[in-house]
């Protein structure tokens, strides 16, 4: 009939003249497959087949070359084959039946299919079983099922609670899945750090833990920039921002700005009339930070001769006043927020009551202010005019000649001078700093010369106004940064901070980086408004191995202040340049009779 060669060099030669015998040679094949299609059991069937096990990485290019169907030491199986294959193997594999080769077709994606098998029937021998085994390669990243949440913590929720948060899922096979989870920014003071474990459906589960301590006064929100990395070399990531609400507990009190208070009022004060007024501060939120002003008539003020605004904490006069009766009231006020447990404080209130003549002074104040409010910048020098400060007592036939104007309060800040005893003027007698006291209350006091005399009490409540006179500040002076050298463009590799004591637009920074070429400080970019700083391009270890960042902090006032701080960022190499010859193609000439061990020939690279 014929005779079939052993295959060499992976080509098949046939001693037939394949025309002559075309009808009996397809006949033959028909009844091998059929024969094979029809055979019952398992067992059986695996003992007349040959196994062939092949592997391929999965998006290697078309017409990759897997292997041959026939690579047996025997001359049996050999191609060539009628192939029988799975649904969907010939659309992805090229299969050569004549001589045994496969390719591929298409890029292959383990994810989309893993595995393909079919069966080689050949002239003579055994069938052969083909096995094709799709490995797996890093080509997919971790992904969140959402890009944000929200999650919420009360205030006093102790350390090591755990809040699970939506995990990321890779599709690729270990190593490649999702190996690890970083905080990327956000975590102020290390509020909080990340705990995983990996269940049984091989999903590498995340939950979020407090390792420090919240206070909603301090900092009432985070947004966590979390990033998911596999085990791929570089790693692939995915990202997803957590962002946290601190919820207010009622865990601070209400503060007075002062611990005690003094007014005076005259005797013949009417009912209502308002005699002073207290105020006290709480730094938590909504109801726990709400006040109410209260007189504690257990410890004070039992004849009720005050009562007090339960919102605004305005006394006022409750019963007409009798200075020979009582010439001092001494007033416990009580400061208690609106909170579930409320908490409470208090302070005192001097209130001394003064006896009259016919008429009381009368102060007239006017702030001498661009818009007339009680202001003044705290540039203002010593001498400068804060406020115009007239008095006046009907009861003096001279106008202003009976009455004595005298300042008290501002910690000797303020001073008041006259020229003639009418006209008073209220200046600055010492520098001030908005930075150390914002405000300062003033009490102008007017006595006249009756018998007993008559005061008169202004209180002036001043408020510093800000300049420009604080630069940012750093938290440190050098910062040391590392990162890789195969790095990405947009990689985070350091957050820098600076704090202005000043308010407003002069406390408002951006940050930028100066233009260094000669360290390389191309190679990377800052966020104006963060401080992040990120690779702007591919960094290179050897071209320089420790850039240097000059990191500008720029606050908004006019003009701008500004401070700098040094970024040192090492960057750790990769053996990412392969040796290189001097030349592709060398060619040496030797005589037969040379001795052995002569060097001929020397390449360099």
């Amino acid at each position: 009939m014929f005779h079939r060669c052993r295959r060499r060099n992976r080509k098949i030669d046939f001693n037939f003249k394949l025309p002559a015998i075309k009808c009996s040679f397809y006949l033959f094949w028909m009844l091998l497959v059929s024969s094979s299609l029809s055979s019952a059991g398992g067992e059986k069937e695996r003992e007349r087949e040959r196994e062939r096990s092949l592997e391929v990485f999965e998006g290697v290019a078309v017409n990759h070359q897997i292997g041959f169907i026939g690579d047996f030491d025997s001359i049996d199986s050999g191609p060539p084959y009628i192939i029988v294959a799975e649904a969907g193997v010939e659309t992805d594999l090229a299969i050569d039946r004549t001589t045994g080769e496969i390719r591929t077709k298409m890029p292959l994606d383990r994810e989309t299919r893993a595995s393909y098998s079919l069966v080689a029937i050949p002239l003579s021998g055994l069938n052969v079983r083909v096995v094709v085994t799709v490995r797996d390669e890093n080509d997919n990243a971790p992904t969140f099922p959402q890009s944000s949440m929200h999650i919420e913590f009360p205030e006093n929720t102790p350390r090591e609670v755990k809040r699970t948060l939506l995990p990321a899922r890779d599709l690729d096979l270990e190593p490649y899945n999702t190996q690890r989870y970083n905080i990327v920014s956000g975590n102020v003071n290390d509020a909080f750090r990340l705990s995983s474990h990996r269940e049984r459906d091989g999903v590498l589960y995340l939950d979020l833990q407090i390792s420090g301590f919240l206070d909603r006064e301090t900092t009432p929100a985070y947004s966590l920039l979390i990033e998911a990395l596999d085990g791929g070399t570089p790693p692939l990531r995915g990202l997803m921002t957590v962002n946290i609400t601190i919820q207010d507990v009622n865990d601070n009190q209400p503060i007075f700005n002062q611990s005690r208070y003094f007014a005076t009022v005259p005797e013949n004060a009417t009912v209502g009339t308002s005699v002073l007024q207290v105020y006290a501060s709480d730094t938590d939120a909504d109801e726990n930070g709400l006040v109410e002003y209260a007189i504690n008539r257990r410890q004070s003020d039992k004849e009720q001769m005050f009562r007090i605004d339960a919102k605004t904490g305005a006394v006022y006069i409750n019963k007409p006043l009798d200075f020979e009766t009582k010439e001092l009231h001494e007033l416990v006020v009580v400061a208690k927020d609106h909170g579930e447990q409320p908490l409470e404080t208090t302070a005192f209130v001097s209130i001394r009551v003064t006896d009259v003549n016919d008429n009381q002074p009368t102060i007239n104040v006017i702030f001498l202010s661009e818009d007339a409010s009680p202001k003044i910048s705290e540039s203002a020098q010593p001498g400068e005019f804060v406020a115009r400060i007239s008095v006046h007592d009907p009861d003096s036939k001279t106008e202003y000649a009976n009455v004595n104007v005298s300042l008290n309060g501002g910690d000797g800040h303020f001073a008041l001078t006259t020229r003639d005893n009418s006209i008073y003027l209220v200046i600055v007698n010492l520098p001030l700093d908005r930075e150390s006291t914002s405000n300062y209350t003033l009490s102008v006091v007017a006595t006249d010369k009756g018998t007993p005399p008559l005061h008169a009490t202004k209180s002036i409540f001043l408020r510093i106004t800000d300049v420009n006179d604080n630069a940012p500040e750093f938290e440190h002076e050098v910062y040391h940064a590392n990162v890789m050298e195969v790095a990405d463009p947009g990689t985070s590799v350091l957050q820098v901070t600076a704090r202005d004591r000043d308010e407003g637009h002069n406390a408002a920074l951006t940050y930028s980086l100066a233009d260094t070429p000669d360290t390389h400080a191309n190679w990377f970019q800052i966020d104006e408004q963060t401080g992040l700083i990120t690779t702007r391009s591919h960094i290179d270890c050897e071209t320089e191995p420790v850039p240097q960042l000059t990191v500008v902090a720029r606050d908004g006032g006019q003009p701008p202040l500004s401070s700098t701080a040094t970024v040192l960022v090492t960057i750790h190499d990769v053996n990412d340049n392969e040796p290189i010859f001097d030349q592709s193609f060398y060619n040496v000439s030797v005589a037969e009779n040379e001795p052995v061990g002569r060097c001929i020939l020397k390449v360099s690279h």
